[in-house]
């Protein structure tokens, strides 16, 4: 059997691995390898897809990596690096479709899920609002602002003129903290209760606040303190 044989013969049997078991019965990396696959059929991507995975520190920050980090990486193809950005809007999309479709506060899973897809591997910190009406359904959703590693500028009255042009009855705030550490700082607590008093004036409820990170989540809602 030749090296050619081989190599189809590997593959075959990752396929066949996932076919049985799932993303569950696959490595991060061997998950990794059968996506590349599909870009790179003639070539050994199972070097590639162990060195893509020490490089950026696990699966989900292969798939939160920007085009032109992946660019940077000499064995990967552009083709490659556009297959691996696909799969990430997929994943956002698909997250998205699951918020929307419930009451949000009956299913606070798909909302924390769809925090994390959007926001949790990003460089900088963004802030995102979730617009709700008045049956906790999705009406949109929105980035506010991007800022810098460790702060992004947001302004309450915004986010409620957003909230009003939508006729929305509710908001989930949203942002991320690059370190991967949630615990709020004093000002994310300040910012909170700023935009909670603005909304209060137009009816407009507060359900929640999520920072999200590859560490974990905070939610102000599951602390009592909103």
């Amino acid at each position: 059997m030749d090296n050619k044989e081989l190599k189809a013969g590997h593959r075959q049997r990752l396929k066949e691995k996932f076919r049985k078991a799932g993303g569950d019965g696959l490595h991060d990396y061997e998950l990794l390898e059968l996506l590349l696959t599909y870009a790179l059929p003639r070539r050994d991507v199972k070097p590639l897809a162990k060195e893509l995975i020490t490089r950026f520190g696990g699966l989900s920050g292969v798939l939160d990596a920007s085009p032109e980090e992946l660019d940077k990486v000499k064995r990967l193809s552009q083709g490659s690096g556009i297959l691996i950005k696909l799969n990430k809007a997929i994943i956002e999309y698909y997250m998205t479709n699951e918020m929307a479709s419930r009451d949000v506060l009956s299913s606070p899973q798909t909302v924390l899920n769809f925090a994390k897809a959007k926001l949790a591997g990003l460089p900088n910190e963004v802030f995102l609002c979730i617009y709700l009406n008045t049956k906790n359904e999705v009406l949109k959703h929105n980035i506010i602002n991007q800022g810098t590693v460790d702060k992004a500028a947001v302004y309450p009255r915004r986010i409620i003129k957003e909230a009003l042009d939508c006729h929305a009855a509710g908001l989930i705030l949203v942002h991320n903290h690059p370190s991967g550490h949630c615990q709020p700082s004093p000002e994310d607590k300040a910012l909170t209760d700023s935009i909670i008093s603005v909304a209060k004036t137009m009816d407009i409820r507060v359900l929640d606040h999520l920072i999200v990170g590859r560490l974990g989540h905070f939610s102000f809602a599951e602390k009592n303190l909103i």
